[in-house]
């Protein structure tokens, strides 16, 4: 790829209205990122080794109408769940809602619970950790896929209290 045709994608991304588009050739990787106003804010060209290369085509199109419908979606979200409580991960590991595959849940959806019951298993470095509940009432949602990776202090459950 010559100057001209990477200028003409930075051209393009910043019209198409793309916050950010990545591609992956043979012999390089572009990243290009724009700011709002669909002025080019940073483009990064970096070397790749060629047996780890990997052939992506941009997605510049997909892109940008998923980000605004996400921001309203998370909006009108927060506001609801705002008289709840969530119970949070407080560690890095797979989020697991059963004992064992053949068992059944530890907390569903509708299901009342206590201080000090367990609500998921956590698994971390080999190592199952039981997550006990900190309040009492009523599960409201499950926050994560079973089988899911979580992080600390990621959202893991929505309680009702009263």
């Amino acid at each position: 790829m010559d100057i001209r045709e990477i200028q003409n994608l930075i051209k393009f991304v910043a019209k198409s209205g793309a916050t950010e588009v990545k591609l992956e050739m043979d012999d390089f990787k572009i990243t290009i990122k724009t700011t709002e106003t669909g002025n080019t804010e940073t483009t990064y060209i970096q070397q790749v080794p060629v047996a780890s290369a990997l052939s992506q085509a941009p997605v510049a199109q997909q892109a940008a109408p998923v980000a605004p419908v996400a921001a309203a979606t998370t909006e009108n979200t927060t506001n609801e769940d705002s008289k709840y409580i969530t119970v949070k991960s407080p560690i890095i590991g797979t989020f697991y809602r059963k004992p064992a595959p053949d068992k059944e849940p530890f907390a569903e959806v509708g299901k009342t619970i206590k201080a000090g019951d367990v609500v998921c298993v956590i698994e971390a470095m080999k190592l199952f950790n039981e997550i006990e509940s900190e309040i009492s009432g009523k599960i409201v949602k499950v926050l994560v896929d079973d089988a899911s990776p979580v992080e600390f202090d990621q959202p893991l459950f929505l309680v009702d209290p009263s």
